[in-house]
């Protein structure tokens, strides 16, 4: 491997995504961008060789990076999926549908995938079963069932497994699901969210009583019904009110726990899914386990991320710049190798298959995008930060879209397009009106085309930049990451934006716009996802850094603003004794944010 690569950077290329098996093993991480590039460029009909070299081309000096599951798995023999995520099925309320959705939940983790679950298709604890007469135990408590099912399949190696559920926020059982990781050691494997509805925020502000309900079919009693959506079910159902809570308190519990303990997040869930380019024919009650990609029942995604370092020009200049023709070239050809993983990839069930080959969902994101910002000599908060981060991902989001139409023309529209529905979508309504017309005349090959991920391992592949559009963590800091044999490592890391500074001459000051995240104010960071959240169609994986001594009223405003901001969801991390750290800096010995813990590489 070249010697210009960190230390870390070659252990996560020896121990996750090097291709060292049988007679083959690769000797450096260009013959792992060779086997890739051949891998996803073979699945072409005309001209394999030149999209060979064109896909090797944004690979090799990490403009592009996939996601891990394309990295470890592209060109080998190995049966594994190339797919990051997926959600699974709806869970049927019987001991036999349970035990199905387990073991389709186990089969998709062996195989590689993080998973996603919506839990509120399970009776609430207590009920009786309106036809057989058991008493549940509820959905908690089936949840520990996979949390066990996760750790054993995932035991050993240096990926670990990871897991969201979810639950609506009228479920009788939420007072329950909020408190579940409250003790150590509990549920470890899973990240929460609630399904947060606009009914239930306008029922907080308006301080009003809150109904808890369950589907009447399944469980006895009488009592008040009124007809509703749940997940499982086809069309609205009759749901019995099990009891009445005043929303604001729940609303409080919800924070109070987060703010106590990091979890549960909350997803805002009627946005999500009016938001949905696939509105017409999906309802999403679930996401993957970082949170950036909504998806349907056995939806699946396929991530990547444009490395942003890569297209700054003249760093730490006055002339600095983001090279726009390079970036708009890099994510047409990056969203054809994406497409290309759907055709080459395996999956660990049909009704996995059948659902990313009709909607052909990708997730093309960034990276290092703080990195890239003090290279442009703008700090994190500042206003010129926020408005080249936005014309950024809106030259990317458009990009794609020019690319997945040009696709279409070329090999076809995904098969659940509907033009005319489709076009109606509030997202594709948004884009430039030459989009939305070429869409009319010719398709579009991917339902969706952006979202961005945490990219925790594969930002530091490229030599730890910046996660995803998370800001700095420290200048330096030490890391656990783990090994093949599953024990975690210690390194320490320099930021790579700080390392390119020193490296480009004496420097004893840190560069004017290096800003970290435990100097930023806690509006910083919903500032910049609002920036983008308007030009990415699937979601963003954002966690908010709250430090401890931060007051409850001020923390739950988060909420309320993200909610304002029209935001998809909203995930924060306060340090607490029960979550752990997993980075700390040298000096403060100051908490990781909670998408980076060992449990919780999902790529």
């Amino acid at each position: 491997m070249n010697e210009s690569i960190s230390d870390i950077a070659r252990h996560v290329w020896e121990t996750k995504y090097r291709l060292a098996a049988g007679a083959t093993c690769e000797r450096d991480i260009t013959e792992s961008w060779r086997r890739i590039a051949r891998a996803l460029a073979a699945v072409e009909t005309a001209d394999a060789a030149g999209w060979e070299a064109r896909f090797f081309g944004i690979l090799h000096d990490f403009r592009f990076l996939p996601g891990g599951r394309i990295l470890a798995g592209a060109g080998t023999a190995r049966n594994v999926t190339l797919f990051n995520c997926f959600v699974m099925g709806a869970i049927e309320d019987s001991i036999p549908g349970i035990f199905r959705a387990l073991q389709e939940a186990a089969v998709t983790m062996q195989q590689g995938g993080g998973i996603g679950l919506d839990f509120s298709t399970l009776r609430p604890r207590g009920t009786r079963a309106r036809n057989a007469g058991t008493i549940a135990s509820g959905p908690v408590s089936f949840m520990r069932i996979w949390d066990a099912m996760c750790g054993t399949i995932l035991s050993t190696g240096a990926r670990r497994g990871a897991m969201m559920a979810t639950l609506r926020c009228d479920h009788p059982d939420i007072e329950e699901f909020i408190a579940a990781k409250q003790q150590a050691g509990e549920l470890r494997r899973f990240n929460l969210s609630v399904q947060v509805s606009d009914a239930f925020m306008a029922a907080v502000r308006r301080d009003a009583e809150w109904p808890l309900i369950f589907p009447a079919a399944s469980v006895d009693g009488d009592g008040a019904t009124a007809a509703c959506e749940w997940p499982g079910q086809t069309g609205a159902v009759a749901c019995r009110v099990m009891r009445r809570v005043r929303a604001r308190a729940l609303w409080d519990r919800i924070l109070r726990a987060t703010y106590d303990y990091a979890e549960p997040g909350v997803l805002f869930v009627d946005r999500i899914n009016r938001l949905n380019n696939l509105w017409y024919r999906e309802r999403i009650t679930a996401t993957n386990p970082c949170g950036e990609i909504p998806l349907p029942p056995y939806g699946a995604c396929d991530l990547g991320s444009i490395n942003l370092t890569r297209f700054v020009v003249s760093p730490f200049t006055p002339e600095a710049r983001i090279d726009v023709d390079g970036l708009t070239e890099t994510a047409g050809i990056a969203v054809r190798l994406l497409d290309n993983v759907i055709g080459l990839s395996r999956f660990p069930l049909a009704q996995q298959a059948a659902n990313a080959r009709g909607s052909r969902r990708i997730g093309l994101g960034i990276t290092g995008l703080a990195d890239a910002l003090v290279m442009l000599g703008l700090h994190y908060y500042g206003e010129r930060a926020l408005a080249a981060a936005g014309d950024v991902m809106r030259g990317i989001c458009h990009a794609a879209y020019r690319a997945s139409v040009a696709l279409a023309r070329e090999k076809g529209s995904f098969s659940y397009f509907e033009r005319d529905k489709y076009l109606q979508g509030a997202f594709i309504r948004a884009l430039p009106q030459d989009i939305q017309d070429a869409i009319a005349a010719h398709g579009i090959r991917n339902s969706h085309l952006i979202a961005i991920a945490p990219t925790g391992t594969i930002s530091l592949l490229a030599g730890n930049v910046s996660s995803g559009l998370e800001p700095i963590f420290g200048a330096s800091y030490a890391r656990k990451v783990l090994g093949a044999d599953g024990a975690p490592t210690e390194f320490t890391l320099v930021d790579y934006a700080l390392a390119s500074w020193r490296s480009s001459g004496p420097a004893a000051e840190m560069p004017k716009a290096f800003v970290t995240a435990g100097e930023l104010p806690v509006s910083a960071h919903l500032a910049m996802q609002a920036a983008l959240q308007p030009y990415v169609d699937n979601s963003i994986s954002k966690t908010i850094n709250v430090p401890p001594d931060y007051p409850f009223d001020d923390f739950k405003r988060i909420y309320d603003l993200a909610y304002d901001a029209q935001l998809k969801g909203c995930t924060t991390f306060r340090p607490n004794p029960v979550t752990g750290a997993v980075l700390s800096r040298e000096t403060a010995g100051a908490e990781a944010p909670h998408c980076c813990a060992p449990e919780r590489e999902a790529d």
